[in-house]
């Protein structure tokens, strides 16, 4: 039986760091534990997670207490009818002290994002979001 290298954290240690985040998350959201425990594995997942809900119900906290949880960035996207691509993907602007572009970085651009009301936007915007998710 060979033994792991020390760099490399057990099973047990990442399920233990990861139960860890779920309770923190609970201190703070009063849901199933199932609930929180599906949001930390899509976060580790590098996945995408959707819930619908009744508003008032505690996403937009839930969400920024995940990111909270592990020191990363959040951000949150309200998707309106005049939403543009660029508002979604970040946009380059010139600046004229520089004489060069700037990539100002959109929200997509953050570790955890919250986007409501998909539905509002146009398919253009939409589809910025989604090629992002891809």
């Amino acid at each position: 039986m060979s033994e792991q290298p020390a760099s490399r954290p057990s099973v047990e240690g990442a399920a233990g760091r990861l139960a860890g985040i779920a309770a923190n998350l609970a201190r703070v959201i009063h849901a199933p534990k199932e609930t929180l425990r599906n949001c930390v594995l899509c976060l580790v997942a590098e996945g995408h997670l959707i819930i619908e809900d009744l508003p008032g119900v505690g996403k937009t906290t839930l969400a920024k207490a995940l990111a909270r949880s592990v020191d990363v960035s959040f951000a949150r996207l309200q998707f309106t009818p005049d939403l543009l691509p660029s508002d979604v993907t970040g946009v380059s602007v010139f600046d004229q002290e520089a004489g060069a572009f700037r990539f100002r970085p959109g929200p997509v651009f953050a570790n955890v994002l919250l986007v409501d009301e998909v539905n509002r936007a146009s398919p253009k915007t939409q589809s910025a979001l989604l090629e992002c998710m891809q």
